[in-house]
């Protein structure tokens, strides 16, 4: 087999995989662990242990290999969040987070290198995009974290760095990929993708089949509200990513989650909060405040906890399910919104 520099190991076809490594080995059986290893989302060719040596070497020459490194981790003092400083192959950094509840470990994983969306309460608004991660370069973020929690991640969100539903292709696979019994074996009812309201996207994540955990960053309960602190409202209506959930949930019959960052004197007083109920009304859903998380590029601060529980009851006597998040890893920037890539350098 010649060899091919330009192509990632992890995105052969299984066929030409399969020839490649009996050709360089005369094993077969080299394939399927070879094959695992990248299910398992391995950060390095050199992690492939049970390959032999000299597999291992040729691998490096023929191939290139998204390479993902523990560049710093970040370890709360307030409770048990970890944050990651990821490097990739070509130096661009990403971020993720590793949070134990009482049911286990939770990851919460970037999906590309910087945003394109600018949300202007998020502090990974401001990281200059450079590209889409590989499927394999998220499954690499989970093989990390899991490596340092010392136990199975039980729950994934794909709620770090980057729109997910703008690195579609790429997600489906990762979703797929750690689904797989062979490599992380996570229900796919134990994921959940975040959007910020891309209506196609929704619409086509509806015919995937995937009783995956849908996700919508709301934060509005009107345009003119949502047009000021995201730029993507420009693009599509509150009343099209509504009609969207709502195909969504009958094509599923699963239930969305709307994130809503409270945000003092721009979207969390009473009206708002009716505003809200009569938009969602009568869809299966989950509303999920969030008081916004003091960043230094904004001048947003949180409510404070009395027109939280006002905003929330209001919510809660509707007759739709309501919570308010709970904050993990805010003293290293780990909670929601917080994720940065402080290391890049321009």
């Amino acid at each position: 087999m010649k060899k091919e520099m330009n192509l990632y190991l992890e995105e052969m076809p299984d066929e030409a995989l399969l020839d490649y490594v009996t050709e360089k080995t005369g094993q077969k059986f080299r394939f399927n662990q070879l094959k695992r290893y990248l299910i398992q989302g391995v950060p390095a060719i050199d992690d492939m242990t049970s390959l032999p040596a000299s597999l291992r070497e040729q691998l490096k020459q023929d191939f290139k290999f998204g390479t993902v490194t523990v560049e710093k981790e970040y370890r709360s003092s307030i409770d048990d969040t970890v944050k990651f400083l990821f490097r990739l192959h070509d130096g661009n950094c990403i971020e993720g987070v590793l949070m134990k509840y009482l049911h286990g470990y939770s990851v919460c994983i970037s999906s590309q290198a910087g945003c394109k969306m600018g949300c202007k309460f998020c502090a990974s608004s401001d990281v200059r995009f450079s590209r889409d991660l590989t499927a394999y370069e998220m499954l690499r973020q989970v093989y990390l974290m899991q490596k340092t929690a010392g136990d199975r991640i039980g729950n994934i969100v794909v709620m770090g760095i980057g729109e997910p539903f703008d690195n579609y292709d790429n997600l489906i696979l990762f979703l797929k990929t750690v689904h797989d019994p062979e490599g992380f074996n996570v229900g796919y009812r134990k994921i959940t993708v975040s959007t910020c309201g891309i209506v196609p996207k929704i619409r086509q994540f509806a015919e995937e089949n995937m009783p995956v955990n849908l996700s919508v960053s709301l934060h509005a309960p009107n345009d003119d509200i949502r047009k000021t602190v995201m730029p993507v409202a420009n693009r599509w209506t509150v009343d099209e990513i509504i009609k969207a959930c709502r195909y969504y949930v009958n094509k599923t019959g699963r239930r969305v989650t709307f994130e809503y960052a409270l945000i003092e004197g721009v979207n969390s007083d009473k009206k708002q909060a009716y505003e809200l109920v009569r938009l969602l009304k009568g869809l299966l859903c989950h509303v999920n405040l969030i008081p916004v998380n003091s960043i230094r590029q904004t001048a947003y601060s949180k409510p404070n906890p009395e027109t939280v529980k006002t905003f929330q009851n209001i919510i809660m006597n509707a007759k739709i399910p309501v919570s308010v998040r709970r904050e993990l890893g805010s003293d290293i920037q780990a909670a929601c919104g917080q994720l940065r890539k402080t290391e890049m350098r321009e």
